[in-house]
């Protein structure tokens, strides 16, 4: 079997009890789009439609909405202009940015993230292209169902997880005799049960990937500056952040500034070293290839997984073919359940998998899936996990 990407059903809501939303944006084309998308969505309600940032911060307290998806450019005040000013006047409202995919709307878009925003979405170029785009409207709705059940302290909609079989190509076939015993991969997704975590590798960690998507690039520009720069001297580090072409550009160079060390996105067949951070890129899958002394980057346009493209699981099963015992996975917030595949390959491999817990998470979709699926050996915040990828990266045993 594998982890299969369905779309959650839910139940219909009342008004009393739907996730309560507002557009911001200047076309009223797009204001009209999303104002039908939202309301033929059972559970969703649309509270507001504002022209601009400016009627937004007027009109949306009154109307208390869980999401607020916010254009960034609009006449009289914009989307960044808006943010903080949406977010000081509705407390708890989880805001998504929609923005067309240049340079300057994603750079744009990663500021608006590390000023509370809690997610964003790449709009198409024309308002036809708004109307005729059935991922824009995919990824809007999923995003808003994910973040309102968030901001309303609701449970999220889990995607079912089943373990895949250890003969899956890019999985490791089993588990090598140096690694710690596994309590093994019984599901902890009923209520109340407790996670089963899996142990810590006994083996020095050679190599660090970390998986992200919503709320992922402030918490990576976090992580990595938590970590030591004896760090950067023993592994490399590979990121797959949900995210299209142009936007991974720009994260690489935010979290250069934040590890201090060069970030880029990945370039098929160079080779991977320490003291380097490899991105990848938007619209590629990025996977380990080579041998345990000689690995390099491979660049595929294989088809998406779980929607995605790049995706964590084929990074996450090829590191653990790769490296096996000696790689340690790191999946923070985000939405969906990529991720939770390999993670269970790098333990089955022998590796370590740490996740992000729920309470600090935006979104505890991947991170809890891999819970979910008894691959992890911790779940702690992100300061946590910095704390722990130095320890590990020294030798100590957890």
């Amino acid at each position: 079997m594998t982890l299969t990407a369905t779309r959650p059903t839910s139940p219909p809501a009342s008004a009393a009890n739907a996730i309560r939303v507002c557009v911001v944006d200047d076309a009223v084309v797009v204001r009209g789009m999303v104002t039908r998308w939202v309301n033929e969505e059972d559970g969703i309600e649309l509270v507001g439609s504002y022209r601009n940032g400016q009627v937004a911060v007027e009109k949306a307290p009154q109307d208390k909405p869980h999401v607020i998806v916010l254009d960034i450019e609009m006449p009289e005040m914009d989307g960044l202009t808006a943010l903080p000013l949406l977010l000081k006047a509705c407390p708890g409202v989880k805001i998504v940015m929609a923005s067309t995919l240049t340079r300057r709307n994603a750079e744009i878009s990663l500021k608006a993230l590390s000023l509370g925003a809690a997610d964003y979405v790449p709009k198409p170029e024309t308002n036809s292209g708004v109307s005729t785009s059935s991922d824009f409207r995919r990824e809007l709705i999923e995003k808003i169902r994910a973040l309102g059940a968030a901001a309303a302290g609701r449970p999220q909609a889990r995607v079912p997880f089943s373990t895949p079989p250890s003969a899956k190509p890019g999985a490791a076939a089993a588990r090598p005799a140096t690694a710690a015993p596994s309590p093994g991969l019984a599901p902890a997704g009923g209520a109340g049960e407790p996670i089963k975590h899996r142990s810590f590798s006994r083996i020095r960690p050679t190599a660090l990937v970390i998986g992200s998507s919503t709320g992922g690039p402030p918490a990576l520009a976090k992580l990595l500056g938590t970590l030591s720069s004896d760090i950067w001297k023993r592994m490399p580090v590979l990121i797959t952040q949900h995210m299209p072409a142009t936007f991974t550009a720009i994260l690489a160079e935010h979290l250069t500034r934040a590890a201090r060390i060069p970030a880029a996105e990945a370039e098929n067949g160079e080779p991977i070293v320490p003291g380097r951070i490899y991105v990848a890129p938007g619209g590629k899958h990025m996977i380990v290839a080579g041998t345990r002394a000689a690995p390099k980057i491979r660049l595929t346009d294989d088809a998406p997984v779980h929607f995605c493209k790049p995706a964590v699981d084929p990074l996450f099963q090829s590191a653990a073919t790769v490296w096996n015992s000696a790689v340690l996975g790191v999946v923070l917030t985000g939405m969906g359940c990529d991720g939770a595949n390999g993670s269970v390959s790098i333990a089955d491999a022998g590796g370590t998998i740490l996740a992000q817990d729920k309470e600090s998470s935006v979104v505890w979709g991947m991170p809890g899936a891999v819970a979910q699926s008894g691959a992890s050996a911790a779940l702690m915040t992100v300061e946590e996990i910095g704390r722990k990828i130095n320890s590990l990266a020294m030798g100590a045993l957890a």
